[in-house]
């Protein structure tokens, strides 16, 4: 065996054993129906749940009278249970709070609830949050919806 193999399999040896001992962390899937609170945050599967990236402000509370029972939240909360709607919430986990609650990357029929919310205007993006979240924060910003304003279509006549 020559010096540089020698060389070479000391140092190999060294980062082998500078390597964590514990095994990597597996992200945990949580998927069943969602119950949305007024702070925007979702109890999945008997799990708080809150959305990666974002935080929802806290918007007027309302209630949607056409529909009995009487659904009531904050603005944000009610759109965030609108959009899931009856569909199936698949979340990643990405982290644990101190408090026991759950920070995760969420779906719903196969859309990122995190991104909905700040293309929509009923969340500011946290400042660890991925680029492409501040960007929609803006734009939604920009356009006065959700918690910027609520933007209203005119009314168009027949003619």
């Amino acid at each position: 065996m020559n010096a540089r193999a020698a060389i070479k399999g000391i140092l190999l040896a060294l980062l082998a054993g500078s390597a964590p001992c514990h095994p990597a962390l597996a992200e945990t899937e949580i998927s069943s129906f969602a119950f949305v609170h007024e702070d925007g945050s979702l109890t999945v599967d008997g799990h708080l749940i809150h959305l990666y990236g974002i935080y929802v402000p806290p918007t007027d509370h309302t209630c949607t009278t056409f529909i009995r029972p009487m659904p009531c939240g904050t603005r944000a909360s009610l759109a965030l249970e609108f959009r899931i709607g009856g569909d199936f919430v698949h979340c990643m986990e990405r982290a644990r709070n101190a408090d026991g609650s759950i920070t995760a990357s969420c779906t719903a029929g196969g859309e990122d609830l995190s991104e909905w919310m700040l293309q929509r205007g009923w969340a500011v993006a946290l400042p660890d949050a991925p680029f492409q979240y501040a960007a929609m924060e803006k734009i939604a910003r920009a356009k006065g919806i959700g918690v910027w304003g609520i933007a209203l279509d005119a009314p168009t006549r027949p003619r």
